[in-house]
């Protein structure tokens, strides 16, 4: 009798042990999804106290792009900024949508922008955009390498929407990108005023600030012989109430593969300015619409300036 009562129990602990085993499983084929806060304070101080780190979801080197996400995502950050303080709402958005994607800080010069803490350099992007250009390229292909797709998508705010054009025309980007996306991205040589009316902030901005104003041929040259390659797709996104890149309309660009977007063509209460894009909901519905078509664009609602949706 014991040993039919051991084997009866023996079952029935085979049977619960199964049975966790299974939901375990499960459980671990779905993580939960990672927080997306549309606001900048989080990563404001993230790039503060740790500016070389990975924001949320990004740089999952095991990663393999789907069918339905052929593409991994690559995000280029801006002038005087890093990865972490311009994606940390754009990455793991990304990733909850089944991306695989990838960042890196590019351009870091030397005597420009602001230093951290010992060995971390908060302000990236203040190198020649040439050099930062070559940077992604290095990136790009080490992307293609890890996950085995073809070609990736470039998502960019400000400076990030512009440097990846040299990588593009220059460097045979062009071969490699299916979809290039910019978030106020400083095309043409508009006025920054930053740059151009604060005593010393062009010093501030490196090589690759001064690039994007009248002050440097840089974009005349870029943009000589057209402004787009042939086989990929552009979009910009840009808002009227963009105080850095003046006029806003210095973000769009020329061709028959581009589509520019104005926030307040169908939203006149966002006042997302040009920080607050990369945190905005609006304009990152449209990011992943340009990516997936099937993507819902957000809903028309107030966005402040600076911080984003902030909810």
């Amino acid at each position: 009798m014991r040993l039919q009562k051991s084997g009866r129990l023996s079952a029935v602990v085979a049977a619960v042990m199964v049975a966790l085993g299974a939901g375990g499983a499960q459980a671990s084929a779905e993580p939960a999804p990672l927080p997306v806060p549309y606001s900048s304070l989080q990563s404001v101080g993230a790039a503060i106290m740790n500016p070389d780190s990975d924001p949320p979801g990004a740089n999952d080197w095991s990663c393999k792009p789907t069918e339905e996400h052929p593409y991994p995502v690559v995000l280029a950050h801006g002038t005087l900024a890093n990865m972490a303080l311009n994606f940390g709402t754009l990455a793991p958005l990304l990733k909850n949508n089944g991306y695989c994607v990838f960042a890196a800080n590019f351009g870091q010069e030397p005597g420009a922008g602001y230093i951290g803490y010992p060995g971390a350099t908060i302000a990236s992007g203040t190198a020649s955009m040439a050099q930062s250009a070559a940077e992604l390229a290095e990136l790009v292909e080490r992307v293609k390498a890890a996950t085995g797709a073809p070609k990736v998508d470039i998502v960019g705010h400000s400076q990030g929407g512009s440097m990846p054009r040299y990588y593009l025309k220059y460097l045979g980007g062009a071969e490699s990108v299916d979809k290039m996306i910019a978030l106020g991205p400083s095309n043409h040589p508009g006025s920054n005023p930053l740059a151009e009316l604060l005593p010393g902030a062009a010093a501030a901005l490196g090589a690759g600030g001064i690039e994007q104003t009248s002050l440097s041929d840089f974009l005349h040259e870029l943009n000589e012989g057209g402004e787009t390659m042939p086989g990929v797709t552009y979009t910009v996104i840009t808002t009227k109430y963009d105080l850095i890149v003046v006029p806003y309309t210095a973000a769009f660009l020329s061709g028959d593969n581009v589509t520019n977007i104005l926030l307040q063509d169908e939203c006149p209460q966002n006042m997302a300015d040009h920080m607050s894009l990369a945190f905005d909901k609006l304009t990152l519905s449209y990011v992943l619409n340009a990516l997936d078509p099937s993507y819902p664009i957000a809903a028309c609602e107030f966005s402040p300036p600076l911080l984003g949706s902030f909810r």
